[in-house]
């Protein structure tokens, strides 16, 4: 409860932050900016709260479908005004130090001007006295008077921005303006990232044990599809024909498909039965699918046509394929099971294990694994989300040797939470193995 409370002040902290310098700053108070700015940071996190709570079982699918593209779209815009705004902490007494400079030159160019005004007109003229002749003063010619030219007081405001905004909101308002700008343009290229689908990935990896048979024997590796309120059917739709496009050999579905029920979800995954491969397609749950309930989905997929490892081991032309149930497992009396998967298999022959999560590589280690699949990390999703998800997981994204074991890593087709991704595109890999005497 007292994490919970002070998550909660903190995030209301940051929130009153982004506010005062995006609102209160730069727009004048009582005017109609002002209060859509502050309605705004106000609805933003309120929104954001309602889709965390959606994710409640108890809460209707479509409430969560209604409440989760604004308040997950607000909740990554917020992280990149934020970022963006400290950033521009370390600009703002830059500028202001180059408008002051500026100032100082235009203020030293103006009063030279007026100093050549000056010479221009001359000196002042004197009096001309007129004699008679008879020693006294005649008539006094009086002198024409001569305007100087007016000079602005020396308290006068310098006047670096349009409308003679001050220096302060002038700055205020660039660099305000500016991050507003970065956070939503980064959101949006995120989003249209997410939203168009999976790219294509090609890697090769050899495997020592690999017989010649089998050489050039291509898996599509696909993780983290996260099927829910906001990736529905279509991105499904996308995610299958992507896949069935490279022709496979094999297909293996690396945890993670959704974010929900069977009953609310169905309809968006039923275009998986539409893979297509000569070996099939296989599925391990992910820790996403144990929030969703892992034994009904497992039905679900087997009545989709995909075949689930849990705990299990096939036999494919040429190699072992195995699959274990995820660690998130553990707390309903799952959880992976490496001995049952690997335990009594003949090790002269290349073993491909299929774990969503990549912290288990010691027991694929151990269990003389050649090449583990995962997935999980998302690469990080959100820059810099992906320092913390590096410190977590032994591999991030990509193929790493750990002994004589390989470790590859997918990014994941879809986004989990924000529809959003920075810095770590999705994707969809086809992995080709290879043997040594080929």
């Amino acid at each position: 409860m007292l994490v919970r409370l002070v998550v909660l002040v903190a995030f209301g902290a940051l929130h009153w932050y982004v506010w005062r310098r995006l609102v209160r700053d730069t727009m004048p108070r009582g005017s109609l900016q002002r209060r859509a700015g502050s309605v705004v940071l106000v609805a933003g996190p309120l929104l954001t709260g309602g889709a965390l709570v959606a994710e409640r079982p108890w809460v209707p699918f479509l409430l969560e479908q209604i409440l989760a593209w604004p308040g997950y779209l607000w909740m990554a815009v917020f992280l990149y005004l934020l970022l963006a705004l400290l950033a521009g902490e370390a600009v703002r007494p830059l500028l202001r130090r180059w408008l002051a400079r500026r100032d100082a030159g235009a203020d030293t160019k103006e009063r030279a001007h007026r100093g050549e005004d000056l010479v221009a007109l001359g000196p002042p003229r004197s009096p001309v006295v007129e004699h008679d002749g008879s020693g006294t003063a005649g008539n006094t010619t009086e002198p024409v008077a001569v305007a100087e030219p007016p000079r602005a007081p020396a308290s006068a405001p310098s006047l670096p921005g349009p409308a003679g905004l001050s220096r302060r909101l002038f700055v205020s308002r660039v660099v305000s303006g500016t991050a507003a700008a970065v956070a939503v343009g980064t959101v949006g290229h995120g989003t249209y990232g997410v939203l168009r689908g999976p790219q294509v990935k090609r890697l090769t990896v050899p495997l020592a044990k690999l017989p010649r048979s089998a050489h050039g024997f291509r898996i599509a590796v696909v993780s983290d599809i996260h099927l829910g309120p906001i990736l529905g059917r279509g991105f499904s739709q996308r995610v299958v024909d992507t896949i069935n496009a490279t022709q496979p050999d094999l297909i293996a579905v690396v945890g993670d498909l959704v974010d929900g029920s069977v009953e609310d979800l169905s309809p968006a995954v039923e275009p998986l039965a539409g893979l297509r491969a000569r070996h099939g397609t296989y599925f391990v749950t992910g820790n996403h699918e144990y929030f969703s309930g892992a034994e009904p989905w497992v039905e679900k997929v087997r009545d989709l046509g995909l075949r689930p490892l849990e705990n299990a081991r096939v036999e494919i032309p040429g190699f072992d394929l195995a699959g274990v149930d995820d660690v998130a497992g553990e707390t309903q009396g799952a959880g992976p099971d490496f001995g049952k998967a690997l335990g009594d298999r003949d090790r002269s022959r290349a073993a491909v294990l299929l774990a969503h999560q990549p912290i288990v590589i010691r027991d694929a280690v151990h269990h003389g694994v050649d090449l583990q699949l995962s997935g999980h990390t998302h690469g990080g999703q959100l820059w810099p989300g992906s320092v913390i998800a590096e410190l977590a997981n032994p591999t991030l994204a990509g193929l790493e040797r750990y002994g004589d074991t390989q470790l590859y890593v997918s990014r994941g087709a879809g986004a989990w939470g924000p529809p959003v991704r920075v810095g770590a595109p999705s994707d969809i890999t086809v992995v080709e193995l290879a043997s040594n005497s080929a």
